[in-house]
């Protein structure tokens, strides 16, 4: 058999103990916080949710009319509509009606819920971007 090269950081905690990559989560979730977690990677797990609440969060001001929103879409307001509801239902995204349009901002608790599971778990600047190499025998 012959032994492959596996890229890991260098200096790293990772790398010193032999391991390939670092762990998402600081602990195992609870049962609860993963079926909360589910709910909010269902909501953006669509291209055109995912889009829509990219561009409401950055949107001037802090919020968007669905006005500005559903011009970059190919779609029809009813299925524009649709997506802003599983995103409103999850909780991600907020909303008021404001004479004949509604407009919608970010809820950043729950947004962050989301980015605190991918954060990385170390310092900036703690691993290289050159990789080390591991050779691996296999058994």
């Amino acid at each position: 058999m012959t032994a492959t090269t596996l890229p890991l950081a260098r200096g790293s905690q990772d790398a010193q103990a032999g391991t390939c990559c670092a762990p998402i989560a600081r602990r195992p979730l609870s049962e609860g916080d993963a079926a909360e977690l589910a709910v909010l990677l269902k909501a953006v797990a669509d291209p055109v949710r995912l889009r829509l609440l990219s561009m409401i969060g950055s949107h001037a001001g802090g919020e968007a009319c669905v006005c500005d929103l559903t011009d970059a879409f190919d779609l029809t307001a009813p299925t524009i509509s649709h997506h802003l509801k599983v995103l409103r239902t999850a909780g991600l995204i907020g909303s008021e009606r404001r004479g004949t349009w509604v407009y919608y901002w970010i809820i950043p608790e729950t947004v962050n819920k989301l980015g605190a599971l991918f954060a990385p778990l170390t310092e900036p600047g703690s691993r290289s971007d050159r990789p080390a190499d591991l050779t691996v025998t296999p058994t």
